[in-house]
């Protein structure tokens, strides 16, 4: 256990995507653990929950969300709030995490992530939140690095010390994306080693790897096609620095067979020390 929250390192998994359930379910492969897109089990009955039991108890689960809005000014959706708690239930969920970001105002989701303004005041708001979730929940909640394509002008810090900060005033947990590290050096001219050096390395409990669109002025986190082999550096940096984490590739559009899909991930395992 490197981190201090006692999480396990479960290895490279996969997220969990529906083109693959009948393979999972078929051939029964090896892969260590599988991420879950929690809202695609919310709300929902039927054959979605039927692959989701039965996956669940044959892998470990981690729960990723993308709507909890926690930099949003709306009041916190209690409601969603339980239906998570009752999916980690559900799942035995090892962790649920979510992104440093908001979706949108008056009860609107704009089903985008959205950046923050990296101030004294946005910090304060969102550590508030961030404890009010956790204590929904009743454990630490893992928050994500996004991609950026914009910045708040009325920034006072960057990104990384943000995130440190939140993480320690929060007392959460973070899961560090590389491949969004990488994009979002490419867009707004950062040295990625410099985040690197500001991340509270023990509160790191889970890594995301993906693909990317690089349009030459910008460059887009499309999760599209295989990772760069400057973000699979990047992660055997980081994940060294951390003393090893949960490694997950995320891959969810033009998603190729299961077995291409695996073998991508498989991948990292050239660029860190794993378990043993």
């Amino acid at each position: 256990m490197s981190n201090r929250f006692k999480l396990p390192n479960l290895g490279i998994g996969l997220g969990l995507r529906t083109v693959h359930y009948a393979h999972i379910l078929e051939q029964r492969p090896p892969v260590a653990w599988f991420e879950i897109l929690s809202e695609n089990f919310m709300q929902t009955e039927g054959k979605p929950l039927y692959f989701l039991d039965a996956i669940a108890e044959a892998y470990p689960i981690v729960m990723h969300g993308v709507s909890l809005s926690i930099g949003s000014t709306d009041p916190l959706d209690r409601a969603y709030l339980a239906e998570l708690k009752a999916l980690r239930t559900r799942t035995r969920a090892r962790w649920v995490s979510d992104h440093l970001c908001w979706t949108g105002v008056t009860s609107k989701n704009s089903h985008d992530l959205l950046p923050l303004p990296y101030t004294e005041e946005s910090l304060r708001h969102v550590a508030d939140r961030v404890r009010a979730v956790s204590d929904i929940l009743g454990a630490p909640i893992a928050l994500e690095n996004p991609s950026t394509y914009a910045e708040f002008a009325g920034s006072t810090m960057t990104e990384w010390e943000f995130l440190a900060r939140l993480a320690e005033a929060a007392d959460c947990g973070i899961l560090l994306d590389v491949n969004n590290i990488y994009v979002s050096s490419k867009n707004h001219g950062f040295d990625p080693r410099t985040y690197l050096d500001a991340v509270p390395w023990d509160r790191v409990v889970q890594f995301h790897v993906a693909g990317h669109t690089d349009h030459g002025t910008h460059v887009i986190d499309t999760h599209i096609g295989p990772v760069t082999d400057p973000v699979w550096r990047l992660l055997g940096e980081a994940h060294a620095r951390a003393g090893g984490s949960s490694i997950l590739l995320e891959w969810d559009a033009e998603i190729p067979s299961f077995d291409e899909t695996y073998a991508e991930a498989l991948r990292a395992a050239e660029f860190v020390k794993l378990p043993s």
